[in-house]
């Protein structure tokens, strides 16, 4: 399940915040404070504003249950795809958007190709507005679309939007740049790290680099500072590559026939 950040001047201004844009109860929720924040000195210098981390409960997501006798017959998943389609298009009428929603393939948050059940993209022109800072607006409109459409067929699918084939680019080279940085990793025999990323691009890291034989993967930091670190299984050996006998300063030349009788070596 996807975990929304949200920040605030104290911490129940950000839960506060948190349950309107999520529309929901405090009981439907489960938060971690992050940062408590701090009100800093003089004209509030030094001020810092807290961060929690809000995850919607099963029950919350599955909207509110009915008696067992009375329970609706369980939507086909054509239903609910048609669901989730109807509601994303009224979701771009209703922010002004003009985008054409298509069906299309990605992960999902465990990072497997391909393993979204109900996925969509939507083409259009200028559609940076969807994506915002590090696709956090387009994951922000992933997760009220979900919420929605879960409240609609009483069932929780994990369901992906894309905008202008953002998320399968951003996919493509993260895995792209997981190699090549896990190459120079095993090559260097010292520890790499990424630029911060959301959860979702740390997975696909994480993914990635699973079953390297040469090198592992680890999460450091807090909040939207944590950041992907790729180190080598095995401490370097490499050697230096100075063959030959040595001179009187206990260097090896690298050519020995170009020394003369009272010759030193100079390595640098």
């Amino acid at each position: 399940m996807e975990i929304l950040e949200v920040s605030g001047k104290t911490v129940d201004e950000a839960i506060a915040k948190a349950l309107k844009q999520l529309g929901v109860e405090r009981e439907d929720i489960n938060v971690t404070i992050i940062n408590e924040g701090k009100s800093g000195g003089l004209f509030g210098l030094g001020s810092e504003d807290a961060l929690i981390s809000v995850e919607v409960l099963d029950s919350a997501s599955a909207g509110n249950k009915i008696p067992e006798g009375n329970k609706a017959p369980e939507p086909t998943p054509e239903a609910v795809v048609t669901s989730a389609r109807e509601t994303l298009e009224e979701l771009l009428k209703l922010m002004g958007v003009e985008g054409k929603v298509v069906p299309g393939t990605y992960p999902d948050e465990s990072g497997e190709p391909n393993s979204a059940p109900i996925a969509f993209n939507i083409e259009g022109d200028d559609l940076g507005i969807l994506i915002g800072r590090r696709g956090q607006t387009l994951s922000s409109l992933q997760y009220i679309l979900r919420l929605i459409v879960g409240r609609k067929t009483n069932t929780w699918i994990p369901i992906v939007i894309d905008a202008e084939s953002y998320k399968q680019r951003r996919y493509e080279a993260l895995q792209a740049l997981a190699h090549r940085m896990a190459e120079n990793v095993k090559t260097k025999g010292t520890p790499f790290t990424l630029e911060p990323m959301p959860a979702y691009e740390r997975r696909i890291v994480h993914m990635a680099l699973a079953n390297h034989s040469a090198v592992f993967t680890e999460s450091i930091g807090e909040g939207e500072s944590r950041k992907v670190v790729i180190k080598p299984k095995r401490p370097s050996t490499a050697k230096n590559n100075f063959s030959g006998p040595r001179n009187g300063n206990g260097f090896h030349p690298r050519n020995n026939s170009t020394l003369k009788n009272g010759d030193t070596y100079n390595r640098w």
